[in-house]
C-alpha cells in the first residue's frame, strides 16, 4: 500500500464532533458510593462456574487516577506498594484459549483470585479479552511468547460461541466491580492479531453486543493501539493536512528514543520525503490502518472508551494530545492503560528517570486523559537481556525506587481531588484541589529558565516524592518537578509568578 491508498485520517467522519481533551478534566474515576469503616469488603468465595455471583459493596469514593500494571506472580513482593495505590485502576489480560484450553472445560480460578485480590486492594480491575489461537479459532500460531506460551489472536470459528464466552466473562466479574472490557490488545501488531482491520471491526462489534447483553452499564474499550503506532498516526495526520514542518518536528520529538531501534521502520527524518518514506513502510501503513479502524469503532459507538499506550519521551506528549483532541468524539473518555519509559541503553540516573515519570504522567492527566497506568510496576530482569528498556517504579523484590516514591506522591495529591492543568508564565504541570487546599506539581518549560513563585501564607514546597516543607520565601522552579501545597486555589497560589 502506498501513500495514495493509505487511510486518510484527515478526512475521517465526525471531525466536528472531536473533543477538546483539555476541557474534560473532572471525574477522574466514575466510581459511585462509599464504604463505611465497619463494612467487610472481602469478597465471598466464588461459586462454581455458571452459578450467579453475589452482589458486593461499592468501591469507596476515595479514588485517584494513578494506577499501574504488575506481574501477579509477584503479588506478595508488591503488596506493600499496591496498598498505597488503593483507589486507582489496573487491567489484566485474559484469553478464551487460556481459560478454555479444551472445548467445554473452563478454568476461571486464576482470574477469580485476581478479581478477589483487586477488590481487597480497592483497585478497579479492567479486563482485556483476547481469543489467542486454539480449537476455538483453528490455525497454527506464528508468534508464541513467554512462559505462558501466549499467541496472536485471530477470528473465532464460531461467533456465537465467542459471544457466549464474552458474556460469561462479563456476568462473572461484574459483581466484583469490573465495568470496562477491552477487546484484544494492540491489534496493529502481528504478534497480537493475525487478522485484518475489517476482521477486527467485526470481532469488536460482536464482543460489544455480548458485553452489553450481559451488562448494559458496562463499557467497551478498544484494543489499545501501540505507542509506536500512535506516533505514526500523529505524523500521518499532520502530513495529510499539509503541515509538513509540524509533522517532522512531531516525529523527531515523539520517536527521539526509537530512531534506529527498528531499522528502516523508524529511520532518521529531516525532510518531508524521508518522512513519507517512513510512513509508506508496510508496518507503518498497517499501524495507521488499524488506528483508523479503531477510530471507526469509536465514531460508530461500538467502543465507548479510548485506550492509549505511550512509552515515549515527554516531549512527544503535546503532539499526542493534539491528535487525541482532533480524533476523539467529545463524549468519549480517554484512559492511558499503558504508560511507560522506553529507553534502550538508557543512561539516566534514578532521579532524572523518576522526574520523567512525573512529567509524562501529569502531562497526560492535564491534557484530559482520565486514568494513567504505569507499566511495569516492578521491573522483571528476566524479561529482557541487558539494560532496563522499560523502567519500573519498583525493584524486582518490591523495593521502592525514587520513581515509585514520586508516583506515590502524585497519588496522594490527587486522591479525591479536582484536576486542572497548569500552563502559565513558563510553568507546566497540573493542580489538584480538594476542599480549600491545593497541591500543584509544576516545572519550568525551559531547561535554563527558572520561574520564581512568590510565597503565600501556608505554602509548603519541595521536590516531587518528598514531603513539602513550610516556606516563607519565594520558590524557584526549574525544569525539575516540585510540589507546591497551600490553602487556596491554584490561581491564588500562583498569584505572583516571575
Amino acid at each position: 500500500m502506498n501513500a495514495a491508498t493509505r487511510p486518510d485520517t484527515a478526512t475521517r467522519p465526525n471531525t466536528a464532533a472531536r473533543r477538546c481533551v483539555a476541557a474534560v478534566l473532572g471525574g477522574l474515576l466514575l466510581l459511585a458510593g462509599c464504604t463505611s469503616a465497619d463494612e467487610d469488603t472481602t469478597p465471598p468465595p466464588v461459586p462454581p462456574t455458571g452459578a450467579p455471583l453475589p452482589s458486593l459493596p461499592p468501591y469507596p469514593e476515595d479514588t485517584h487516577p494513578f494506577g499501574a500494571h504488575w506481574d501477579w506472580n509477584r503479588y506478595d513482593e508488591f503488596l506493600p506498594y499496591l496498598r498505597k495505590l488503593s483507589g486507582s485502576a489496573t487491567y489484566h489480560e485474559i484469553s478464551w484459549c487460556s481459560i478454555e484450553p479444551t472445548q467445554g472445560q473452563q478454568d476461571w480460578s486464576a482470574l477469580d483470585q485476581i478479581a478477589q485480590r483487586s477488590r481487597e486492594l480497592g483497585i478497579v480491575l479492567n479486563i482485556k479479552i483476547r481469543t489467542e489461537m486454539c480449537w476455538a479459532t483453528g490455525g497454527t500460531p506464528e508468534h508464541v511468547r513467554g512462559q505462558a506460551n501466549k499467541t496472536e489472536s485471530t477470528m473465532p470459528l464460531d461467533m456465537a460461541a465467542y459471544r457466549q464466552f464474552v458474556g460469561d466473562v462479563v456476568r462473572r466479574y461484574t459483581p466484583y466491580g469490573v465495568r470496562q472490557y477491552a477487546i484484544e490488545n494492540e491489534v496493529n501488531a502481528p504478534q497480537y492479531w493475525r487478522g485484518t482491520p475489517e476482521e477486527y471491526i467485526e470481532l469488536a462489534t460482536a464482543a460489544a453486543e455480548a458485553v452489553h447483553a450481559a451488562n448494559p452499564d458496562a463499557v467497551v474499550v478498544d484494543s489499545g493501539i501501540s505507542s509506536v503506532a500512535y506516533g505514526f498516526g500523529v505524523v500521518d495526520r499532520l502530513v495529510q493536512a499539509g503541515r509538513n514542518d509540524e509533522a517532522i518536528a512531531a516525529y523527531n520529538a515523539y520517536f527521539q528514543r526509537r530512531i534506529g531501534t527498528r531499522g528502516r521502520k523508524i529511520p532518521e527524518v529531516d525532510t518531508i520525503e524521508t518522512l513519507r518514506t517512513a510512513l509508506d513502510n508496510e508496518t507503518n501503513v498497517r499501524n495507521v490502518a488499524f488506528l483508523a479502524a479503531t477510530e471507526q469503532l469509536i465514531d460508530d459507538g461500538v467502543v465507548q472508551l479510548r485506550q492509549v499506550h505511550y512509552y515515549e519521551h515527554f516531549d512527544g506528549v503535546p503532539a499526542l494530545l493534539d491528535y487525541l483532541a482532533a480524533q476523539t468524539p467529545v463524549d468519549v473518555p480517554i484512559e492511558a492503560w499503558e504508560v511507560g519509559q522506553f529507553w534502550r541503553d538508557g543512561d539516566g540516573d534514578d532521579v532524572s528517570r523518576a522526574e520523567e515519570v512525573v512529567k509524562v504522567s501529569t502531562m497526560l492527566l492535564a491534557g484530559g486523559v482520565r486514568q494513567v497506568m504505569w507499566l511495569p510496576l516492578g521491573y522483571n530482569p528476566n524479561n529482557r537481556a541487558g539494560s532496563e528498556v522499560r523502567y519500573g517504579l519498583l525493584d524486582p523484590d518490591g523495593t521502592e525506587r525514587e520513581a515509585g516514591r514520586m508516583f506515590e506522591s502524585l497519588a496522594v495529591a490527587a486522591r479525591g481531588a479536582t484536576v486542572t492543568p497548569v500552563r502559565r508564565d513558563g510553568l507546566i504541570g497540573v493542580a489538584f484541589q480538594q476542599g480549600g487546599e491545593s497541591t500543584l506539581v509544576v516545572w519550568s518549560g525551559e531547561v535554563n529558565d527558572a520561574v520564581r513563585v512568590s510565597a503565600v501564607p501556608s505554602l509548603h514546597a519541595g521536590p516531587a516524592g518528598a514531603s513539602p516543607t513550610k516556606t516563607a520565601a519565594e520558590v524557584t522552579v526549574t525544569d525539575r518537578p516540585v510540589l507546591l501545597h497551600a490553602t487556596g486555589t491554584p490561581e491564588s497560589i500562583l498569584a505572583e509568578v516571575d
